[in-house]
């Protein structure tokens, strides 16, 4: 028989929120499975040794059974903590394939946009190449209390999501990220190109304080995203978008986690 290979000639690009739902799927194969068929197999034993010793066999179940009780307990305490995990990456996950889907209409501009871009031990959730330049958005979904108007206030040194201050870590990941993909496509390319930083929130409102000074990372609503990049000066040509476009790609399909 003749050895067969993939029709495919290349890795297909990769889907918005790709990163997280491997990550679900990771803990439920590799953790809950296993948190699930522990107790099972040990319940299995102490039933069959406390079968043993009423059909008046010479196993004793008082060892199996508190031994079974333990990993029962443990496992149980394991899948609570491994349930609330999966559904905070799934609200997760959930966000970015919104934001992801919201950005799939910037393709009929002309636009270039990728999503989950792997770059080592983090990932880039969208990139968008445009002539105004190149975005690296971030997505971060939150939850938001009932009954009330939360809002985020942004300033130059913090991001306040309702009554949680962020500090800088939110503002410092999107600033690394816009850098690494500066300094790959600067490698790749040869080429300097404006990576633009953006951390968006859905469905919240955003209050931006001291507007002067916050033009190294945008925090918006995603649907304001569009304004921003049309309002923003066209600094790409289309060469030179194409080539970046074509880099990242290139990039995205040979990448091996």
């Amino acid at each position: 028989m003749k050895e067969k290979i993939s029709p495919l000639k290349s890795r297909p690009l990769r889907n918005p929120g790709q990163s997280l739902q491997d990550e679900i799927d990771k803990i439920f194969d590799q953790s809950i499975l296993i948190h699930i068929t522990a107790p099972i197999i040990f319940i299995y034993l102490a039933g069959m040794t406390w079968f043993y010793k009423y059909t008046n066999h010479i196993p004793s179940p008082i060892f199996i059974s508190i031994i079974a009780g333990i990993v029962t307990i443990y496992c149980f305490i394991r899948v609570i903590f491994l349930k609330k995990k999966i559904n905070q990456l799934k609200h997760a996950r959930d966000g970015e394939k919104a934001v992801g889907q919201y950005l799939e209409n910037f393709r009929t501009k002309g636009d270039v946009v990728y999503h989950d871009v792997i770059g080592g031990q983090f990932n880039i959730d969208h990139v968008i190449v445009s002539t105004h330049g190149i975005f690296v958005i971030e997505t971060k979904t939150y939850s938001k209390p009932k009954g009330v108007e939360p809002k985020i206030v942004y300033s130059a040194n913090n991001i306040k999501i309702d009554q949680y201050n962020s500090g800088k870590k939110l503002i410092i990941q999107a600033k690394c990220e816009s850098k690494w993909l500066k300094d790959m496509l600067k490698t790749s390319t040869g080429k300097e190109f404006d990576i633009q930083a953006v951390i968006v929130f859905p469905g919240w409102f955003i209050e931006t304080r001291d507007r002067q000074n916050l033009s190294d990372v945008w925090v918006l609503n995603p649907k304001a995203l569009r304004a921003f990049i049309s309002n923003s000066k066209e600094v790409i040509s289309n060469e030179d978008m194409k080539i970046a476009a074509y880099h990242i790609s290139r990039y995205i399909r040979t990448y091996d986690a």
